[in-house]
This record gives C-alpha cells, sequence and structure tokens, in this order.
C-alpha cells in the first residue's frame, strides 16, 4: 500500500489516526485509582513503620547504656511482643468503634428514606441545587436516586455522610496486619542482637533499620504519589532522629558498662 495514501476504514470512509501528543507532553494512558477505602492497607503501612521506628528506638537506647547482650534481646523482644499486641487491639477497638458509628448512621437513613422519603428527596435536591445543578435537573436526579432504596442509601450515605455503605473496613483484617507488620518492622533493629552483641551489633542495627527505612519510605511513594527519594530520605530522617535521640539518652543515663 502507498504509504502517501489515506488509510480506509470497511465503509470506505477515511479512518481517524491518532492524534499525536505535542512534543514535550506525555502519551495519554490507561489509569486506575487505587483502593484507599479499606483499612488493611493504611493498617500495614503504619504498623511496619510503627514497628521499626519503635524498636530501634528501644534497641539503641538500650544498648547506648551498654548492657550486656542478652539485655538488650529482653528488652527488644518485650517491645516486639507488647507493641504488636497493643497495635492490633488497638487498630481492631478503634475500627470496629468506627464502623459501629457508621452503620448506625447508615441505619438512621434507611430509617428516614423507608418511612420519610419525600423529605430525604428534598434533602437530594437541596444538596444538587448547592453544588449548581439547575433546579429542575437536581429534582429529576432526585427522583431517579430516590426509586430504588439501596441506589437512595448509598447516594444519602455518599452525599450526606461521605461513605460508601460497602467500604467501611473490616477490623479483623486490619488489627491482623496491623498486628503482623509491627513485628516485622520490630524484628529488623533486633536481629542483630540475637546472634551478636556490643558494638557490632549496634552498627548492623544501624544499617538495618536505615535500609529498612529507606524500604518503607520508598514502598510508601508509590501509594502517595511523592517523590521516591523525598519519601525514603523523610522516613529515613525520622527513624534517625528517634533513635540518636534515645540512644543518646540511654548513653546518658547508662553509667558506663553493664557486667
Amino acid at each position: 500500500m502507498d504509504a502517501d495514501q489515506p488509510n480506509m476504514d470497511p465503509a470506505g470512509h477515511e479512518a481517524q489516526r491518532p492524534r499525536r501528543p505535542p512534543a514535550g507532553e506525555p502519551p495519554p494512558m490507561d489509569h486506575h485509582h487505587r483502593n484507599i477505602q479499606g483499612g488493611w492497607a493504611r493498617a500495614a503501612v503504619f504498623g511496619v513503620s510503627d514497628g521499626l521506628v519503635t524498636n530501634v528506638s528501644l534497641v539503641l537506647g538500650m544498648a547506648g547504656a551498654h548492657p550486656v547482650q542478652s539485655i538488650v534481646r529482653l528488652a527488644g523482644l518485650a517491645g516486639l511482643i507488647a507493641g504488636s499486641f497493643s497495635m492490633g487491639a488497638g487498630e481492631y477497638i478503634s475500627m470496629r468503634a468506627q464502623r459501629e458509628l457508621l452503620e448506625r448512621e447508615l441505619a438512621l437513613e434507611r430509617y428516614e428514606i423507608h418511612h420519610r422519603p419525600e423529605g430525604e428527596r428534598r434533602e437530594l435536591v437541596h444538596i444538587y441545587e448547592s453544588r449548581g445543578l439547575e433546579p429542575q435537573l437536581a429534582r429529576e436526579l432526585a427522583d431517579q436516586m430516590m426509586r430504588d432504596p439501596d441506589v437512595a442509601l448509598e447516594t444519602h450515605a455518599r452525599e450526606e455522610l461521605g461513605i460508601y455503605p460497602g467500604a467501611l473496613g473490616v477490623p479483623l483484617q486490619a488489627a491482623a496486619s496491623s498486628f503482623l507488620t509491627f513485628a516485622l518492622g520490630a524484628l529488623v533493629p533486633l536481629l542483630p542482637w540475637l546472634f551478636t552483641g556490643g558494638t557490632r551489633a549496634e552498627l548492623a542495627s544501624v544499617a538495618m533499620a536505615g535500609l529498612a527505612a529507606l524500604g518503607i519510605g520508598f514502598a510508601l511513594s508509590f501509594y502517595t504519589g511523592r517523590s521516591r527519594w523525598w519519601s525514603s530520605l523523610r522516613q529515613l530522617g525520622i527513624s534517625a532522629a528517634a533513635a540518636a535521640i534515645t540512644w543518646s539518652i540511654g548513653h546518658a543515663l547508662g553509667g558506663g558498662s553493664v557486667t
């Protein structure tokens, strides 16, 4: 086929060529939004970050006082176990209470839709008008939404409460995620003390915690869309500051080597 001949579709009409983006403009691409409504991802991110910062501070704080390997190891294990249960229980209670509150609000909306549909329809009309819709269009849209009770409930929940009935979070899932990821983060600075002690274990804890902090920040950037360097260095800076402060306090209060 001649390169200069126009591309024709089966009907004999000239087919439209895809538009080429201007120079310097990135090509169009499909995109999708991440699901940020559920609680497990948030709990996982906070869990591993908290576990790392908490236990690197505890381990190096104890090491700053120059105790023997067994004392640091015991403190680190206690921090890992206690912190994991605390994070898991706290996450469960928090999400359970939040879910119960939202379920109560949804039950009230469901009752109003069933017993006072006209009042709920007027609420939707007012909401749509306040967002710039013409009164006639706002009434038509509200009528459409109120025809199906399930659609009406979802619409009122979204417009009035800012929630989605099917995305209230799963407390047990969030609690398990928080428990496991806290334990994972807390284990990193403790690992060297399971095999050695003294300065060698301190340096290994610092190195492993630093690499883990960079990794957490790097992974977090995929969710936030922020610069990977900035996210990684921010996480490293927070972890380093916490560890340095607690090590200094332990060193000041330790009063020398413990035998």
